[in-house]
């Protein structure tokens, strides 16, 4: 017998969950714009989505979880405190986004699913078999969650809840369980002819409406991209040292959104939300571990962390961080080494011709010296 689409949001929302929308486990609508996008180059340097294993699942989810009848979708708010834009554009902090400000949001909501997932099967009360995913699995989140009636995409490419926003988690139980009723697939779009987020992003990261160009993402570069940052588009980062928010907080429909009742994300102080840069460059190893422990932050590790934090310093046009950056053309990181170099150049000129010469001399690595070429005329 179907189970019941109605017990389930019911005890999904008293779980916690804020939003919750339930379709059938077939492939998304959107795999063929999905795959255009990966032919473009436009995922970047992130191999894995491109992966065919990848591609076998999410055309056909039965290769996840054999005998696939429905996919459970939730939503969880993540927005918390309203921080001060003085705080928020300070030039001598790191700004990070709002997600990231307190705990692993995979650590909160994956053991919720779990849990939800066992609750199904003990209702069953017969063998059924499942799969959990929080923006992990070869499954096109954002789409699926389109189809369960939960929101529609935006130009952004981010799913947009008319009454809400955009500003919650994504998760997914995919399961052999059927259910009675299925929800109606949300509008497509209800973006109309605003184009604020498209304009307002400071890389230029969207080619187009509903296309995002990752090679071009200040999240996807800051979090993802492990490797050199592109010289033309440091200056645009401003002082974002992990994530964006850009294009989702000038989106109209954010008037919406409403803060979480979950503790798990409200940050414990302003240096959670944007910490000082002097606190970024002085990171080791441990004490990048001993901050970020619990944080989404800490998948990124220290070296990413501090790369990024250079940028931000070049950017900020303060003369006080010069001292760290010359420390830092001494760190055991060649990334970390190059990056300083550049920000030194960004605020000293001419003036860093010394510094950059020894790091120079010193240096052995390749990327290293082509970094300090492309800085000295």
């Amino acid at each position: 017998m179907p189970f019941s689409s109605q017990h389930l949001k019911a005890q999904a929302q008293a779980m916690g969950f804020n939003l919750v929308g339930i379709t059938q486990a077939v492939s998304s609508p959107t795999l063929d714009a999905y795959y255009r996008w990966i032919d473009a180059g436009m995922h970047g340097k992130m191999g894995y989505l491109a992966r065919e294993d990848r591609r076998i699942r999410r055309d056909d989810l039965n290769n996840i979880v054999d005998g696939a009848q429905s996919i459970v979708m939730v939503g969880l708010d993540y927005r918390s405190r309203i921080v001060p834009l003085s705080l928020l554009h300070d030039p001598t902090r790191g700004r990070i986004a709002s997600y990231a400000w307190q705990l692993d949001y995979h650590d909160v909501i994956e053991p919720r699913l779990e849990d939800l997932a066992s609750w199904m099967q003990a209702q069953i009360g017969e063998a059924t078999s499942h799969k959990v995913y929080v923006d992990t699995g070869a499954v096109l989140e954002r789409s699926h969650a389109q189809q369960a009636g939960m929101g529609f995409i935006g130009k952004n490419t981010m799913l947009i809840h008319p009454r809400r926003g955009s500003y919650f988690f994504l998760g997914e139980i995919i399961s052999t369980i059927e259910f009675d009723s299925y929800d109606t697939p949300h509008r497509e779009t209800m973006c109309g002819t605003c184009t604020r987020c498209l304009q307002a992003c400071p890389t230029d990261a969207f080619p187009e409406p509903y296309v995002l160009d990752a090679r071009r993402c200040i999240s996807y570069h800051t979090i993802e991209n492990k490797a050199w940052i592109d010289r033309e588009l440091r200056a645009g980062f401003g002082n974002w040292v992990y994530g964006c928010d850009v294009c989702q907080e000038v989106c109209p429909f954010q008037r919406f959104s409403q803060a979480t009742d979950d503790m798990s994300f409200y940050p414990p102080d302003d240096d959670a939300v944007a910490p000082h840069l002097t606190t970024l460059l002085t990171l080791t190893n441990d004490s990048f571990k001993a901050r970020y422990a619990n944080s989404p932050i800490y998948r990124i590790k220290r070296k990413r962390l501090v790369r990024n934090a250079c940028i931000a310093v070049g950017n900020s046009g303060d003369r006080q961080f010069i001292p760290y950056l010359i420390q830092l053309l001494y760190d055991d990181e060649a990334i970390v080494r190059g990056h300083a170099a550049w920000a030194l150049w960004q605020l000293m000129g001419r003036d860093a011709l010394k510094q950059l010469q020894a790091l120079y001399d010193r240096e052995d690595d390749a990327e290293v010296r082509a970094e300090i070429e492309a800085l000295v005329p």
